[in-house]
């Protein structure tokens, strides 16, 4: 049985998500990720064939990470239940996922998706229509269906928790337990239909 790659993928990658955490996208180079993971130039390019296939794998790793945990906390008994726990989600998995967090703080575009490949492209398309899907299908789920509507659940799933995670991540705090809370409560709060509407 061989011996297994000395730099595999994901430890490139954990050196390229170091070199964000420290000074942002444009510091992960080739060059730059072969010297903090102590390998040989040789054995990044064998693995990405240039830089934007590696800023695409660095990106999409820490979103597809996301992704699925978002995917499942979705998955509630309710739209409103499911709203919460979507808030909560983006606020929790970025506290106990501090690396690639940081790296989804940032847009894609930071990471120069436009030149990525174009499988890295659709893989990046795929994953983000399935997230806007379940979003819709909570709004949908809410009768919140408007124009507005669907900014104010994207805002109160979406932006608000991330601006939490920003908030803390940026002041260079850890996340308190207790802001996944006040994330569902928010969205709760903002949501939530009276009985008179």
């Amino acid at each position: 049985m061989g011996r297994p790659p000395r730099h595999d993928v994901d430890g490139l990658l954990d050196a390229a998500a170091t070199l964000v955490a420290d000074a942002g996208p444009r510091a992960v180079t080739v060059a730059a990720v072969a010297r903090a993971a102590g390998a040989p130039s040789g054995s990044v390019y064998h693995r990405f064939p240039g830089r934007p296939a590696l800023l695409a794998a660095l990106w999409l790793r820490s979103l597809e990470r996301f992704q699925a945990g978002f995917l499942v906390a979705v998955e509630q008994d309710t739209p409103l239940a499911a709203a919460q726990a979507a808030a909560r989600h983006v606020v929790a998995w970025s506290r106990a996922n501090p690396a690639d967090a940081t790296i989804l703080l940032y847009a894609a575009a930071d990471f120069d998706a436009p030149e990525w490949p174009e499988e890295d492209r659709d893989r990046h398309r795929r994953g983000n229509r399935q997230v806007t899907r379940a979003v819709g299908e909570i709004g949908r789920g809410l009768g919140r269906t408007s124009d507005r509507d669907k900014d104010l659940v994207r805002m109160a799933i979406v932006d608000l928790p991330y601006s939490v995670v920003r908030r803390h991540y940026r002041s260079g705090q850890r996340i308190p337990r207790h802001a996944e809370d006040l994330a569902a409560e928010c969205a709760a709060t903002l949501l939530r239909r009276d009985s008179t509407s």
